[in-house]
């Protein structure tokens, strides 16, 4: 069996029973960075094997991993943050286990796009997830695509990106558009701002930006 288990986005209480009872029974524990996951595995005791599994070596590891799976091992994948999968290694790994009939089960838990678009006050009812944008190739034709959307967006983006690219929003959608923007989630310093995307670039222009964010954009009206 493969396992799904997603990890606290910050705050670490944010971990389910049942994800700790899983990574106690695997037989080992693939995650992305062994030093960030292992603050989180020594929080709550839990003493496994890890191993190293990120988008440098996933394509390297899929076959040894698979193989080890249908020999009856337990493994659990998890990020450094997050539910895999989303922005974050997995499918490569899922869909060899699909094809080789291994199962799969994916643990419901932290996600940062969630709580920023609950959070937005932006609708809730219909929205589509973008995670990060090109930083090249493809940028101007997902712009040009996502012009005319009218469900609301949500994408994630770097510290050091936020202000141009809510500069590249305003381009396309408008400096009236209406978005938030989520940072630093569930830790101390969380900050949950929505306004206009002129006011949004003023605001974030003026100060140094930290922490992981999620940009959630309303749709064409």
């Amino acid at each position: 069996m493969l396992y799904l288990v997603p990890t606290p986005i910050g705050n670490l209480k944010d971990f389910t029973f049942r994800a700790v009872e899983v990574l106690q029974q695997v037989d080992f524990i693939l995650c992305e960075d062994t030093r960030t996951s292992s603050k989180l595995l020594q929080h709550y005791q839990i003493q496994k094997p890890l191993t190293p599994y990120h988008q440098h070596n996933e394509h390297k590891v899929l076959e040894h991993l698979v193989s080890q799976l249908s020999a009856g091992k337990n493994i659990a994948l998890i990020t450094d943050a997050g539910s895999p999968g989303i922005s974050d290694p997995a499918f490569l790994l899922v869909r060899a286990c699909k094809a080789a009939g291994v199962e799969v089960t994916s643990l419901p838990g932290a996600t940062a796009f969630v709580p920023a678009l609950t959070n937005s006050g932006l609708p809730a009812s219909s929205f589509v997830f973008e995670g990060f944008i090109p930083l090249k190739k493809g940028k101007k034709t997902l712009m040009e695509s996502l012009a005319n959307e009218e469900r609301t967006m949500i994408f994630y983006e770097s510290p050091m990106r936020l202000v141009k690219t809510l500069e590249l929003f305003k381009e396309y959608f408008g400096a009236d558009r209406k978005a938030a923007v989520s940072r630093e989630l569930t830790k101390m310093f969380e900050e949950n701002i929505t306004d206009t995307l002129e006011n949004l670039i003023i605001h974030f222009s003026a100060k140094q930006v930290k922490g992981e964010i999620v940009i959630v954009v309303s749709g064409k009206e």
